[in-house]
């Protein structure tokens, strides 16, 4: 036991009722969510207004492939994106119901409009690339398919910090030159080197904290919320990066994209075997390289997602696991861990003690009880 330390201090408090009532309705969004999307895909392709809407692409693109298929693509967001907008409402309704968010209507709109606007330029991408394999390459185009996304999401993780995140957040370099340095060589100490510490203004949206090691290679850097540096001890937030660098040590970020392309290569084949048998199903649908059946390619993609989420969510749970034991070793103390959990399970109002099945099908880290548990374990045997 730590000097003048009560045996009980670590302990968290039972969950308090909005923590519990937070979480409930975090949970049933994103059901609804997940239901709201299958339900639009499938009336799309029932319907028959996929082939109405590729009809009408092709007519306005006067026959020009490629313009036809990007003029389906904007549409069908723009349809999801509809339909999905009372759903993201309630989420910043909810935000701010439960004193989490700092985000005016106004910076909410702007946000989610850059959000459509990515959205279409990745979608047109990845759109145009999977069709132009269809039609080029034969049979094989999903295993060409999958090597290209493979290379992409290597690439978007890698420009990540540097394109993608600064369109929704500021960052300004640490002005903390004592707290930069420590974070420095704890990362060289793990065998990374990163680009820079940055604070994150994450204050300007959110009043919940947050740290990551992001990028790869050149463009890997320690990003530091705001709301973390104003609230934590320098001990604390050497803690939360510990714990991000415990992710390098243990390679978990190859492991996920290795992970995600056995997946994805999966994902794939089973979408060119439904492409291949929709038009007996859908007689308005042509080939493979008819883009009206994207709803259904999306679909097969959603599904097989939806399904293996008990697995994914195990093997992160895993992953963190390894990070937490990662941060025990190379801080001077458990104790910061410790209350920098206790700290982040109330402020982002986390519900700390889920149940099994909660657990299982919504969190890609433990429960925070059994992190900390796991912590104090951990510091009884192996102090002296």
């Amino acid at each position: 036991m730590l000097p003048n330390q009560n045996p009980s201090e670590n302990h968290l408090p039972p969950d308090s009722p909005e923590a519990r009532e937070y979480s409930r309705l975090q949970r049933w969004s994103t059901v609804a969510d997940v239901v709201l999307g299958f339900a639009v895909l499938l009336w799309l392709l029932l319907s028959g207004w996929t082939t109405g809407m590729r009809d009408l692409a092709i007519k306005m693109s006067r026959g020009e492939y490629s313009l036809a298929l990007f003029l389906y693509i904007v549409a069908l967001t723009l349809l999801t994106k509809l339909a999905g907008i009372p759903l993201e409402f309630y989420g910043f309704r909810l935000e701010h119901r439960y004193q989490l968010s700092n985000q005016s209507l106004s910076a909410w709109m702007k946000d989610e409009f850059k959000g459509l606007l990515l959205g279409l330029v990745l979608g047109g991408l990845l759109g145009e690339m999977v069709y132009w394999l269809i039609r080029t390459q034969g049979d094989h185009w999903w295993v060409y398919a999958w090597l290209s996304f493979s290379l992409l999401v290597v690439f978007f993780a890698q420009i990540a910090p540097i394109v993608v995140l600064p369109i929704f957040y500021k960052f300004i370099p640490l002005e903390n030159e004592e707290l930069r340095a420590r974070l420095v060589r704890l990362s060289e100490r793990a065998g990374t080197r990163v680009r820079g510490v940055y604070e994150w203004k994450l204050s300007e949206k959110s009043k919940k904290a947050n740290a990551a090691l992001t990028g790869l290679g050149s463009t890997r850097r320690i990003i530091l919320a705001d709301t973390l540096l104003q609230n934590y001890s320098d001990d604390e937030i050497e803690a939360v990066l510990a714990h991000e660098l415990g992710h390098h040590v243990h390679k978990h970020i190859l492991g996920s994209i290795v992970v995600q392309g056995v997946i994805s290569l999966v994902g794939f084949w089973a979408v060119a075997l439904a492409l291949d048998a929709a038009p007996r199903f859908w007689p308005s649908l042509g080939g493979p390289h008819d883009f009206a059946n994207m709803p259904l390619l999306l679909l097969v993609a959603s599904a097989l997602s939806l399904l293996l989420v008990p697995a994914v969510n195990a093997y992160s749970r895993r992953n963190e696991r390894q990070a937490d034991l990662y941060c025990w070793k190379s801080i001077p103390a458990v104790q910061p861990f410790v209350s920098a959990m206790q700290k982040l399970a109330a402020q982002n109002l986390s519900e700390t003690t889920p149940s099994k099945w909660v657990e299982m099908l919504f969190h890609s880290h433990p429960a925070i009880s059994k992190r900390i548990a796991a912590a104090e374990a951990w510091r009884r045997t192996s102090s002296p």
